[in-house]
Formats: structure tokens, C-alpha cells, sequence
């Protein structure tokens, strides 16, 4: 029974790369004409393959329902929690996690520093969208006609003199970001505080959420807290990975 489950799964990638004959079904699965009909028609059956009218199968509109409902049901925050609580246990800093709604940059979740000086910030607060690290990630992902619309409609607050000051300044250090594939805030939101953060990508390798971790100068210099970078990005990539279904689930730190 595995082996035929197997057998019947290995069809879907051939066809994703174009309708395929009953013979080239039947050569890739190394399997007899007969047996290769067998598991296209029980596809068929479930909407999962269509036969068309040249007697060449195509993947069916089950599949694409079935993985538009599954991508409309993750839930990108339960999935990262764990990885957020471990990361936050390995360096004691805060962990938030972003995402951009409706022209805002909201955190959907945050593990508190084990430290005394702690960060305002509260779940479903909009971040400082010109000087975030998280923000400047969520948007350097957009189409460039869109993030250019986007950081010309903004408005420019200088919180301190490490703030971004205008448009073509946050265009050129949204393009650093989506080349480089990490972001900072050294002080651009507040004088003492500092930020690194990586994106959390879908299936298709769009962003769909940032996450940061967080430091008061008083606790770890901007030096310091740039060497846990690579943990950073390996957390946001593990959660990538499990949000996509590329990798099982497993531990990051």
C-alpha cells in the first residue's frame, strides 16, 4: 500500500511541469501502462487529475483548492511561537514578530527580554514603518512601482538623528535590505535601542512575516547584538521552512 501511495504522489510533480500522456506517466513511475491508469484514474476520482481531451492528464482544480484552503488556514504566528520562545531563551533578548496589513506594519507576537530594562512595544501596535527592522524587510519585499508608491505616501518623523529622513533614503535602504536579505535599526526609532531582524518567507519565496530581536544599549552594544545575526536568520529560516512545508519540524537553537 506505501509503495502505491508513493507511486500515485510521484505523479503530481510530473505533471506540475505539463500535461504528460499515459506513456510518459508510466516510464517516470518505471511501472506498466496498466498500473500507471490504475493511479491516474484513482486521482482522477479525487479531482487531483484531470484527463483532457487529447488523453494527456494535467494536475486537477481539487489540488489548487485544496492548497489555497491550506494556505489560508496557517496561521504564520502559531507556527513561529516556538521557535521565538527558543531563540528568546538562547539570548534573552526580545523577539517580536511582524507583518504588513492594510499600509501598517504590525507585531503579531512578542517574548519579553529576561532582563530588567525591557522595550515598550505591545502586540498589534503599529511599528515606526520608516525606521523598523522588521519594516524595512516587509516592504523591501514589495514590487519595486509598489514600494515606491508606498514610502512616497509616508511621512518622515526624525525620532532621532539616525532616522530615516526622507522618501529616496528609505527606497535606497529598502533596495540594501532586499539585496542583502537581513535588516537593522541602530537608534532610528530610539537613541538606546537597537534591532536585527530577518524575513520569514512563504512557499513561493515571498515575505510573509519579519522577526527581530531587540536590545537596550544599556544591556548589549549595537556590535554585540549584530553577532547573533546568523541565529536570527537561521531561526526565520527554520521558520520558513516549516511554514512552507519544505522541513519538519525540529528545534533551531
Amino acid at each position: 500500500m506505501s509503495q502505491t501511495v508513493d507511486r500515485a504522489l510521484s505523479i503530481l510533480p510530473l505533471l506540475a511541469e505539463g500535461p504528460a500522456d499515459l506513456g510518459q506517466v508510466a516510464d517516470r513511475l518505471g511501472v506498466h501502462k496498466s498500473t500507471a491508469l490504475r493511479l491516474l484514474r484513482t486521482l482522477h476520482e479525487h479531482g487531483l487529475v484531470y484527463r483532457q481531451s487529447d488523453q494527456r492528464y494535467r494536475l486537477g482544480a481539487r489540488l489548487f483548492a485544496l492548497a489555497q484552503e491550506a494556505m489560508e488556514n496557517l496561521d504564520v504566528r502559531e507556527i513561529a511561537h516556538p521557535h521565538l520562545v527558543r531563540l528568546n531563551e538562547s539570548c534573552g533578548h526580545t523577539v517580536h514578530l511582524a507583518v504588513y496589513e492594510e499600509n501598517e506594519v504590525l507585531y503579531i507576537d512578542k517574548v519579553e527580554s529576561r532582563y530588567p530594562v525591557r522595550m515598550y512595544s505591545r502586540i498589534g501596535k503599529p511599528v515606526a514603518i520608516t525606521v523598523a527592522a522588521v519594516a524595512k524587510l516587509l516592504l523591501a519585499d514589495l514590487p519595486e512601482h509598489e514600494r515606491r508608491a508606498v514610502a512616497e505616501k509616508l511621512d518622515y518623523p526624525m525620532y532621532t538623528s539616525r532616522s530615516t529622513p526622507h522618501a529616496s533614503a528609505f527606497l535606497r535602504e529598502l533596495e540594501k535590505v532586499r539585496e542583502q536579505g537581513w535588516a537593522t535599526d541602530l537608534g532610528g526609532h530610539e537613541e538606546s535601542i537597537n534591532c536585527v531582524a530577518a524575513p520569514i518567507r512563504g512557499a513561493d519565496g515571498r515575505v510573509v512575516a519579519a522577526m527581530s530581536v531587540s536590545a537596550p544599549n544599556v544591556v548589549v552594544t549595537a556590535d554585540e547584538l549584530l553577532t547573533l545575526l546568523p541565529l536570527v536568520r537561521r531561526t526565520a529560516d527554520a521558520i520558513s521552512g516549516e511554514y512552507s512545508g519544505r522541513t519538519p519540524v525540529k528545534g533551531t537553537v
